[in-house]
C-alpha cells in the first residue's frame, strides 16, 4: 500500500528558511513506498510549479516536499518482491518497494534535492541518465563520487535544466544491479510553453527491462548476456501489463526507455505516430515523420505521440517475436511436421503425463493443461474476447473509447465491434481461381556459337 501518512500535511509548500529550524531542514523527507503492481493514478502537484502529470504503466510517481524553494525526494535502494504477473513473483532489487522504482516528476528550472539511502547488501550509486548537471552529481561511483556504502545516505542537488524524458539507474556494479531491476523513469516537464513540446491529453511512460529467471526460481541470473527468458515492461509481463486506456480523439504521448541488452522495435496497431523526443530532448517538428514501428536501442528514450482517433482494442508490442513470449527456453527443437503418434504411445507407458508439443506449431500450447513449476507462467497466455492472444512478454493493448471520460484511466473492458466490421468465417462457395492457358511447347531453336579467331583484336 502507498504509505503517505501525514506527508502532505507536514510537507508544506514554499516554507521560507526563516520559519524553519535547522533540525527540520536537516531531516530527511518522509519515506514513501509502494508494493501494489497496479497502475496508480497520476500525481497532481499540490506544491511547486504546475504541470500535467504522467501515468506510469504498472507504477507510480514519487511524492516530494518543498523545503525553502527546493523540491526534495527520498529514494531507498533495497531488495524488493515484484509481482511480474498474477501468481509469479520475482526477488529483485529496486527503490521504495518497487522495481522499477517510482517515477520522478519535476519542472524545468526546479531546484532538486534527492536523498538516496542504501539498504542493499553492497555499495551503490545513482546516475541521472540524460541530465545536464554538475560533474560531482553525475553518480558514477569511483569517478565522480565515492560509492554509497550499505546503511549510508547520500544527497544529490542540481537544477532541472531541460525538459524531456530521462531515467535513473545505478553506476556501481552496473551489470548486477541493473540486471536485478534497479532503474526508474525521470520526467522533466517544460516550464511554460515550448514550441517543440505539445500539450497532450494522456501521457504514459514505462521502461523496457529483461530477466533470466528459471521456472521455479525467484532470483534473476545476473550473468546472462543475451538469452533472457522474460521480456517485460516495468518488470511486468503480459497479461500482467495493464492496458493504456484513452478517450477517442485524445492526443496521447507514450514515453519508452530501454535498459535491456538489446534493441526493441515497438509497433503500434491501428494508428501511426511520430517520434517527438529522445533523451537528448525534443525533436523539431520539421525533423519528424510518421511511423507505426520505432526502434528503441539500448540506453535510449523515445517519445511517441499520436491522436487516438480509431476506436477499438489495439495491440502495442515489441516486434521481435521472441520478446512476446514468457519463460521461453532456447534449446527447443522444431518438431513441425514430425509424426509423434507411434513414439508418443511408447513414451506414455514410461511417462504417463508426456504430451506431444510443437508438431503443428506452438499455438496449441495455449490450450494445453500441463503442470507448471512453481512460480512461473505459461509461455503464451492472455485471453481476449475471442480466445487466447497467444502472446506474453512485451505486449499491451491501447483501448480507445468514445465514452472514456477525460482523466478516467479505468479499464473499459473489451471493445464491442459494430455489426459487420469484424473478420468472420466464409461459408459460401469458393470459385476456382482462373489459370493461364497452357500453350504448346516452343519449337527447338538452333544456336550457333562463333568464336573469335586468333587474329581478331
Amino acid at each position: 500500500m502507498l504509505s503517505r501518512r501525514n506527508f502532505f500535511r507536514t510537507a508544506v509548500a514554499a516554507i521560507s528558511t526563516a520559519t524553519v529550524g535547522k533540525a527540520a531542514l536537516a531531516a530527511l523527507p518522509e519515506l514513501v513506498t509502494q508494493t501494489s503492481a497496479d497502475t496508480q493514478a497520476p500525481l497532481v502537484p499540490n506544491s511547486g510549479r504546475p504541470y500535467n502529470p504522467v501515468v506510469t504503466l504498472n507504477g507510480w510517481t514519487l511524492p516530494w516536499r518543498m523545503n525553502a524553494g527546493v523540491k526534495e525526494f527520498h529514494l531507498v535502494a533495497e531488495p524488493v518482491v515484484r509481482e511480474m504477473a498474477p501468481g509469479f513473483k520475482a526477488h529483485l532489487w529496486g527503490y521504495n518497494g518497487q522495481s522499477p522504482g517510482p517515477t520522478i516528476e519535476v519542472v524545468e528550472g526546479d531546484r532538486i534535492r534527492l536523498f538516496v539511502t542504501n539498504r542493499l547488501p553492497e555499495r551503490t550509486s545513482i546516475h541521472w541518465h540524460g541530465q545536464r548537471l554538475p560533474n560531482g552529481m553525475d553518480g558514477v561511483a569511483g569517478l565522480t563520487q565515492p560509492a554509497i556504502q550499505p546503511g549510508k545516505t547520500y544527497v544529490y542537488e542540481f537544477v532541472a535544466r531541460r525538459a524531456g524524458t530521462f531515467m535513473y539507474h545505478p553506476h556501481a556494479d552496473d551489470m548486477t544491479q541493473i540486471a536485478m531491476g534497479m532503474m526508474g523513469m525521470w520526467i522533466t516537464h517544460p516550464k511554460g510553453g515550448n514550441p517543440h513540446i505539445a500539450k497532450v491529453d494522456r501521457d504514459f511512460c514505462f521502461l523496457l527491462n529483461a530477466y533470466d529467471i528459471e521456472p521455479g526460481s525467484y532470483t534473476p541470473k545476473t550473468m546472462t548476456m543475451l538469452d533472457f527468458n522474460l521480456w517485460s515492461w516495468n518488470s511486468r509481463i503480459f497479461p500482467g501489463i495493464d492496458s493504456l486506456n484513452v478517450r477517442q480523439g485524445d492526443r496521447v504521448r507514450i514515453r519508452v526507455g530501454n535498459l535491456t541488452m538489446t534493441n526493441h522495435p515497438i509497433h503500434m496497431h491501428g494508428h501511426e505516430f511520430t517520434v517527438t523526443g529522445t533523451d537528448g530532448g525534443a525533436i523539431p517538428p520539421s525533423a519528424r515523420w510518421p511511423e507505426v514501428t520505432t526502434d528503441v536501442a539500448v540506453g535510449q528514450m523515445r517519445q511517441l505521440e499520436f491522436v487516438a482517433d480509431e476506436p477499438g482494442d489495439w495491440a502495442i508490442h515489441c516486434h521481435k517475436v521472441h520478446h512476446t513470449m514468457n519463460a521461453m527456453g532456447h534449446n527447443v527443437p522444431t518438431m513441425i511436421g514430425v509424426d509423434h503418434r507411434g513414439i508418443a504411445a511408447k513414451i506414455n507407458q514410461l511417462i504417463p503425463d508426456y504430451m506431444v508439443m510443437g508438431d503443428q506449431g506452438m499455438g496449441d500450447m495455449t490450450e494445453m493443461e500441463m503442470p507448471l513449476p512453481d512460480n512461473t507462467v505459461p509461455m503464451m497466455t492472455g485471453d481476449g474476447p475471442f480466445g487466447s492472444l497467444e502472446m506474453g512478454g512485451m505486449v499491451s493493448v491501447i483501448k480507445v473509447r468514445k465514452n472514456q471520460k477525460p482523466g478516467d484511466y479505468r479499464d473499459p473492458g473489451w471493445y464491442q465491434t459494430p455489426k459487420g466490421s469484424r473478420a468472420r468465417e466464409w461459408t459460401g462457395p469458393l470459385a476456382e481461381a482462373p489459370r493461364q492457358a497452357t500453350s504448346s511447347a516452343p519449337a527447338a531453336t538452333e544456336v550457333t556459337v562463333r568464336k573469335p579467331s586468333e587474329h581478331q583484336h
